[in-house]
């Protein structure tokens, strides 16, 4: 059985959905929406004439309009953080064992929504809405290519806004993210302080160091290396697939601990009988891993991955050069969730910044994620956290 489950996640892994615990009978079916705002610039300088992203809801916009939760996605995610586009879809949103009626974000109480962001990487996702380089230059009537404009955390932050501010939103009760989400939950808070009641903060980090970026630039490098790149100018032609599979092996290990991506594979074989008796041989264990890779990738845009990989090297908390100064904005009351056995986002770096928040005067708390999956941990084994979520959010 366990067995079983862990293949079942591994293959989720490879998806843009995690696994959320609900059943059948009570999971929400949700609907996606597409939002347009026009003349938007970015903290580069650049004007996009448009842009579109797609997002969901769940649960009732009260009268007051105060009853709100923003969930910010992670790195490879998508708007989709909990329930079903349809009833026998495989698998619900990321995080559908913690939001939906009687959840730890119960949409009894709350309305949650969530966006796809700009360079989503699901380009190819049926179920994406997302302005990037994939998208149609309307200049040129072709795909912006390498031509779109570099974009930052910050804007990822500023189209959420105005996708609220088209709601008639104009606070929130909490915003949460993971991972890359994270980044995006910690800028509402530093940048727009006197809208956010409550930050949850899972698996993430408050600034990039050198070891990140450059851990970081391994998910771009094998794409770019891809022949079939041609420096972005791809569209119409053969996609770099090669590169980018490469890339989803590098994203996936780097988020998994040993400890689960051991345990995945019990039939492995140190001494695989085809890569012994030939070079050109993989071993059965990297031929699984490419498979899985490969299917992933065709749901991607490669270019919209460098993309993002560039707004995650590029990201401090309100994009200042002093972590210290940029957290002493923060007036949301906060909850760190780093995860123990987090090789990605190290956890130490959010006890400093917990020390940092803490020494400032900020209401501010922290309990770290235990289980076996590493950098994944905020995904997979969130619901061990869902009573610290639920009264965290009543306070």
């Amino acid at each position: 059985m366990k067995t079983k489950l862990i293949i079942l996640l591994w293959l989720v892994v490879f998806s843009s959905t995690a696994f959320g615990a609900a059943n059948k009978a009570d999971t929400m079916l949700v609907e996606k929406q597409h939002f347009t705002t026009k003349d938007f610039t970015t903290v580069s300088g650049v004007t996009l004439e448009q842009v579109d992203i797609g997002w969901e809801s769940y649960g009732k916009l009260n009268a007051n309009k105060d009853n709100v939760i923003l969930i910010t996605h992670y790195f490879s995610g998508t708007s989709h953080a909990a329930g079903k586009y349809k009833a026998d879809d495989a698998l619900p949103g990321y995080w559908d064992a913690i939001i939906g009626p009687g959840k730890a974000i119960d949409t009894n109480k709350y309305y949650v929504i969530s966006s796809d962001t700009l360079v989503n990487a699901n380009w190819h996702d049926p179920n994406v809405i997302t302005t990037g380089p994939a998208s149609t230059n309307p200049k040129t009537g072709k795909p912006y290519g390498l031509d779109f404009p570099v974009v930052t955390i910050t804007d990822f932050v500023n189209v959420q806004k105005r996708l609220l501010d088209s709601l008639g939103i104009t606070k929130l009760h909490a915003v949460m993210g993971a991972s890359m989400g994270s980044f995006q939950a910690l800028e509402w808070a530093t940048r727009y302080p006197d809208k956010v009641e409550r930050l949850i903060h899972v698996i993430g980090a408050a600034t990039m160091d050198a070891w990140t970026v450059a851990a970081l630039e391994k998910w771009a490098l094998p794409i770019r290396l891809d022949k079939n790149w041609q420096q972005g100018n791809y569209y119409g032609k053969e996609r770099p697939l090669d590169g980018l599979a490469a890339t989803m092996l590098n994203i996936t290990q780097d988020a998994m601990h040993p400890i689960i991506y051991n345990a995945s594979f019990p039939d492995f074989n140190v001494l695989d009988e085809g890569a012994l008796k030939d070079i050109r041989t993989l071993p059965k264990l990297n031929q699984v891993l490419a498979q899985r890779a490969m299917a992933r990738a065709k749901t991607q845009d490669a270019n919209h991955v460098l993309y993002l990989v560039r707004a995650s090297q590029l990201f401090t908390a309100g994009m200042q050069s002093d972590l210290t100064t940029a957290l002493k904005n923060v007036s949301a009351k906060t909850l760190l969730l780093p995860a123990t056995n987090d090789l990605l986002l190290r956890p130490e770096n959010m006890r400093t910044v917990f020390d940092t928040m803490k020494a400032a005067g900020k209401d501010v708390e922290i309990s770290e994620i235990e289980g076996g999956w590493g950098h994944l941990d905020g995904l997979f084994s969130i619901a061990p956290k869902a009573q610290l979520i639920s009264e965290f959010l009543e306070e």
